[in-house]
C-alpha cells in the first residue's frame, strides 16, 4: 500500500541538500484522527521533475519520475508528510499532481487538447498555501468540472514561480471559465489569472492567453 511505501521508503532519489527540506506538512493541517481509511473519488499521482541538471542531449520530459500513487485521504496525508512543500525544492524543479493514469505532458491523451490556467507566486509561503489548497480541492472533488481537470503543477524558478491548473478541453470555454473562477476562489487570488491552449505554446513558447478571469 502506498501508505506502507510513504512511512519505509525516502522521497524518489532526491540529493542531500534537497532532502534537507522535508516538512512536516502534515501536522501543520491538524488531520483529525480517523477510525478507518476515507477513499477518495479517483487515484492521484504525484510526479516530481527536476530539470537543474539536465544531462546532455536529453529529451523534455526524461527527467519526470512518477512518486507516489494513493487513493485515501489517509495515503495522501502520509504521503505528503513526506515530500516537500514547493518553497523547499530547487530552483527548475517541477512538482505535480495528476490523475492516476495521466502523465504531466502535451503528449498524453488526456493533455493533448487541453491547456492550463497559471497563476503567479508572490513569495514562497503563498506557493506553499496555494499548493496545498489546491490539492485539497482537487482530491475533495470541490470543482464542479472535475471530469475536465487533468492535474495542478509547481513550478519553483529563480525569479518568479507558477502553480499551473491543467485541463483537458480547452475549446470548452465555459468550463475552463468555470474551472478557472473556482480556481481563483480557492487560492485566495484577486489578481486577473489567464488560460493558455497548450497547442499554441507548442508554436510559441510565450503565446498569448486565450481567456482570462
Amino acid at each position: 500500500m502506498a501508505t506502507e511505501v510513504a512511512a519505509a521508503a525516502p522521497p524518489p532519489q532526491l540529493d542531500a541538500e534537497e532532502n534537507s527540506g522535508l516538512e512536516a506538512a502534515a501536522a501543520e493541517a491538524k488531520i483529525q484522527p480517523s477510525s478507518g481509511p476515507h477513499k477518495l473519488e479517483r487515484k492521484w499521482t504525484f510526479w516530481f521533475d527536476n530539470q537543474s541538471k539536465p544531462k546532455q542531449g536529453a529529451a523534455w520530459g526524461s527527467s519526470l519520475r512518477k512518486a507516489y500513487t494513493f487513493e485515501t485521504v489517509q495515503e495522501f496525508w502520509c504521503l505528503y508528510d513526506q515530500v516537500f512543500k514547493p518553497s523547499k525544492f530547487p530552483p527548475s524543479a517541477d512538482f505535480h499532481l495528476f490523475r492516476a493514469g495521466v502523465e504531466p505532458k502535451w503528449e498524453d491523451p488526456e493533455c493533448a487538447n487541453g491547456g492550463k490556467w497559471t497563476v503567479t507566486s508572490r513569495s514562497k509561503p503563498s506557493l506553499d498555501t496555494m499548493w496545498l489548497e489546491t490539492l485539497m480541492a482537487l482530491i475533495g472533488e470541490q470543482f464542479d468540472e472535475a471530469d475536465e481537470i487533468c492535474g495542478v503543477v509547481a513550478s519553483v524558478r529563480q525569479r518568479q514561480d507558477k502553480l499551473a491548473l491543467w485541463t483537458r478541453n480547452a475549446a470548452n470555454e465555459a468550463a475552463q471559465m468555470g474551472i478557472g473562477r473556482k480556481w481563483k476562489e480557492i487560492i485566495d487570488v484577486t489578481d486577473k489569472i489567464t488560460y493558455s491552449f497548450h497547442d499554441d505554446s507548442k508554436r510559441e513558447r510565450s503565446a498569448k492567453p486565450r481567456y482570462n478571469v
